[in-house]
């Protein structure tokens, strides 16, 4: 049975009793020149964000959607040796020769050539800037072995194109440098800056210093500003200054005001994009808001609503409605006639353990942030107050 391993990127893995345990995020190969390419095993990913290493011995069968093994998944994180290559992660994008001629790597295929013996035995190649792929036997290309400096990244994006971008941020933050420098130089804006918020730290700075100061500041653009800030905060302060200075003054205005506060506090974890309306408008028009796609649910879960301007800082705060009382009343009801002003607003400068303590005695997925004048100026979400509580190094698996 021939398997491309593009399609294998987040199949589930199931253990002998049945049980989902994860999920493939790569294969690991032996590459030597004149042999084969040898399979040793897979990368699985299993909750929390830990990288494991299934030996390809153990694997029971390879079907549509799904990996079966045998025997015990050894938990210990995965470490890839010198000798080995990620297929996905390094093999994907290589130029290679295939009759004197280069192409481009988009594909391999793995075969089990004996029992539990597993070979990478097919390539797909494709010719630069032209559609018209061929597969060939991994005998008739040379160039597999080889260290490239420009590899770029197409073929390895388009296969984790169907992945969230936190799943996405775990396999970047698992490749070599060279290869996380150039997956995002690949993606484009609005992807890199999803995939930035979910990565450590250590890999936002690494790969925004590797952006041209334009191109960095417009990812932060496309970031949260919360997260913009939190990564701003933690940059020298000459770096930092010169990208807020290269962002558009709209985009960098509550970037700004989001780095006058402490971090650990409500203003510094909070988002300054909740959903906000004015009194008059109607549930209808709200449900449309909290519709949008790429509103978290945590954001979605309420409604602020506030006295004209209608972002932040608004106008005076007037209180919150939760998405099940817009489901409860007719479409056309005002929105000011379905506030819930029972919970009070919380100050920018409440720190972290209060914001918690307020969030679980209301079991709220979010609080509006009021200031001393009345306004809205933002909203803290539970996975904001998660970020901040979860230990240090939780992103990469520490």
């Amino acid at each position: 049975m021939r398997i491309f391993v593009a399609r294998l990127a987040g199949t589930a893995v199931f253990d002998p009793a049945g049980d989902q345990i994860g999920r493939i995020r790569d294969i690991v190969a032996g590459v030597r020149p004149g042999q084969p390419p040898r399979v040793h095993g897979m990368v699985v990913e299993i909750q929390p964000r830990r990288r494991v290493f299934l030996p390809i011995t153990r694997v029971r069968g390879i079907e549509a959607g799904a990996v079966v093994f045998t025997g015990r998944l050894n938990m210990r994180r995965f470490e890839q040796r010198a000798t080995e290559t990620l297929v996905l992660g390094q093999m994907l994008d290589l130029t290679v020769e295939v009759d004197g001629e280069p192409m481009i790597v988009y594909d391999l295929a793995i075969e089990e050539v004996r029992p539990a013996i597993w070979q990478i035995t097919k390539v797909a190649v494709v010719k630069k800037r032209r559609r018209d792929p061929r597969i060939v036997d991994w005998r008739e290309v040379s160039g597999l072995d080889t260290l490239q400096q420009d590899q770029g990244a197409a073929g390895l994006i388009a296969a984790f194109e169907s992945m969230r971008a936190a799943d996405l941020a775990s396999a970047l933050h698992a490749l070599p440098d060279k290869r996380k420098i150039e997956v995002a130089a690949a993606l484009d804006d609005v992807r890199l800056a999803d995939v930035l918020e979910e990565l450590p730290l250590s890999d936002q700075m690494g790969i925004l210093g590797t952006l041209a100061p334009e191109r960095a500041a417009d990812v932060l653009e496309e970031m949260g500003p919360d997260d913009a800030a939190d990564l701003l905060q933690d940059l020298p302060d000459e770096q930092s200054a010169r990208l807020l200075a290269l962002m558009e003054p709209r985009e960098a205005a509550p970037v700004k005001r989001l780095l006058t506060y402490d971090e650990k506090t409500a203003g510094g974890m909070m988002t300054t994009e909740p959903v906000i309306l004015p009194p008059s408008a109607t549930i209808a028009e709200a449900l449309a808001q909290i519709r949008q796609k790429d509103l978290p649910p945590a954001v979605a879960a309420q409604v602020y609503v506030t006295r004209a301007p209608n972002e932040t800082p608004t106008g005076t705060y007037l209180g919150v409605t939760h998405f099940q009382r817009l489901l409860r009343d007719p479409p056309s009801t005002l929105l000011g006639a379905v506030i819930d002003a029972s919970l009070d607003p919380i100050r920018p400068d409440l720190p972290l353990p209060e914001v918690t303590a307020y969030l679980a005695t209301y079991n709220l997925v979010a609080a509006p942030v009021v200031d001393e004048l009345g306004q809205l100026v933002g909203a803290v979400t539970v996975d904001d107050v998660l970020d901040h509580l979860l230990p240090e190094g939780w992103r990469d698996g520490g």
